[in-house]
């Protein structure tokens, strides 16, 4: 599979950009310490800014590696860095338990994921961020799919994924890393559905 990395992405009002550990201070004021942000995430609110900071140390090694997918959310306007958004994978799935059948996963799944401060809901930053990350990901890797998936009692989180073009495709439960079960749903956008939805004809 063809590889692109996490390179700058700009839309109307965002950058999405390679996180620095000097944004610890604000990833940990505007959405890492907040328990309704991460409700339905896999990890816990940070306890201090250390914490965010050594996070961010840890991923700034991860940034060469072509495969790796994560951005810092920034509002133009301020230059609030205001949430994250990533591509990340999954091994490929046994065809016994196989959640996805008819798509091909011998390169894994791959599964965008995001969350942004509260003080930035409900204005469409996070559907104009996916949207971004979509196009980069059909337009600089060969993949044929990319997944998505929310929990079921987040349905705000299934409306931005509809809006970026993603379909409803099977329920699953997810675990969060203190072994927390989180049942979700889970949404898929295939190469083919997304020429069709931005082809310049349309």
């Amino acid at each position: 599979m063809r590889h692109a990395g996490t390179q700058e992405i700009e839309t109307p009002r965002l950058l999405l950009r390679r996180l620095m550990p000097s944004d610890a201070p604000m990833m940990y004021a505007n959405w890492a310490n907040d328990p309704e942000v991460t409700r339905w995430l896999r990890w816990t609110p940070h306890k201090d800014v250390a914490e965010t900071q050594e996070l961010l140390s840890a991923w700034a090694l991860l940034y060469p590696n072509e495969d790796y997918y994560q951005w810092a959310i920034v509002e133009k306007a301020t230059g609030q860095v205001f949430g994250s958004i990533s591509i990340f994978t999954s091994s490929s799935v046994e065809p016994e338990r196989d959640p996805w059948p008819g798509f091909d996963h011998s390169n894994g799944v791959w599964e965008a994921g995001y969350c942004i401060g509260r003080a930035w809901w409900g204005k469409g930053c996070t559907t104009e961020a996916l949207n971004a990350l979509v196009e980069y990901w059909f337009k600089n890797t060969d993949s044929h799919w990319l997944a998505c998936s929310h929990a079921v009692e987040n349905p705000a989180s299934g409306k931005v994924m509809m809006k970026a073009g993603f379909v409803y495709d099977h329920e699953a439960v997810y675990h969060k890393f203190d072994g927390t079960a989180i049942p979700c749903k889970c949404y898929a956008l295939t190469r083919e559905h997304y020429e069709s939805l931005y082809s310049p004809n349309k």
